[in-house]
């Protein structure tokens, strides 16, 4: 059965913020204010998808006031094309024009779930995930982000969505990974792959991604087709991680912040 067809880049933008949502988030028109406790720049941005309800000048200020009052930085993530033209969305263009500079370009990258589960059965040797509805704290212990242990702030934002699902693989020699996953809308957000440094390049990262697959298949009604995942341009061993198991970049995002 064909699968349907993925939204355009600002309406896949928008089912993604269901799966990584801010502590606060605070509508401007269709833009969405977040604010995460500074943990990640996805929960702690404006998404300015949409129209605002006034304008450019008058939403660019009370951007700026909102996270003045949250005692953040402001930042805006916008999506951009996948060519390497970073201004082609009029948006975009006008965060420039006002000053804003880009950084931390990042894939959104796809495949169908059925395709995920070919490329991703079982591995041998491998134990079944054990999923939890909140991140234990060996989960947490294994969590790095950006290689770093996680701040106490990131608990709040990890549990906010829609039936978040927390997944480990431990055996014997202990918790060799962990991932966490969403669904939404007939995706699967993964998130947070973290492999244990000395079980790196063992199969656990495709087990793990088997297994979130394996249990979105499964889910009640959920009706799981695609997988989706974000990840750092610059982080190529996970970008070539990806892109062998079938992955393909659907667009890009990028970063803006007043400098």
């Amino acid at each position: 059965m064909p699968i349907p067809p993925l939204p355009d880049p600002a309406g896949l933008q928008r089912l993604m913020a269901h799966g990584w949502q801010g502590v606060i988030e605070q509508p401007l028109g269709e833009w969405v204010l977040r604010y995460g406790n500074g943990f990640t720049n996805r929960a702690n941005s404006v998404l300015p998808l949409g129209d605002p309800g006034m304008s450019f000048p008058e939403a660019l200020a009370a951007t700026q006031q909102f996270y003045a009052e949250h005692d953040r930085p402001p930042v805006a993530q916008i999506p951009v094309d996948t060519s390497g033209l970073d201004a082609v969305n009029p948006v975009d263009d006008a965060f420039a024009e006002a000053g804003w500079a880009a950084d931390s370009r990042t894939h959104v990258m796809t495949i169908p779930l059925a395709d995920l589960l070919d490329v991703c059965p079982p591995v041998p040797g491998l134990p079944a995930a054990e999923f939890e509805d909140s991140p234990s704290a060996a989960w947490l212990d294994g969590y790095l982000y950006r290689g770093a242990p996680l701040p106490p702030s990131a608990i709040e934002v990890l549990v906010r969505a829609d039936r978040p699902v927390f997944a480990a693989v431990r055996d014997e020699a202990g918790q060799a990974g962990v991932a966490r996953g969403v669904v939404h809308d007939g995706l699967l957000g993964v998130t947070a792959v973290t492999v244990d440094v000395a079980r790196r390049r063992s199969g656990v990262a495709g087990h793990l991604m088997g297994e979130l697959a394996r249990w979105a298949a499964a889910v009640p009604g959920a009706g799981v087709h695609t997988v989706y995942l974000q990840v750092d341009v610059a982080n190529t061993p996970a970008v070539t991680l990806y892109r062998k198991q079938g992955f393909v970049v659907h667009h890009d995002y990028h970063y803006r912040r007043p400098v």
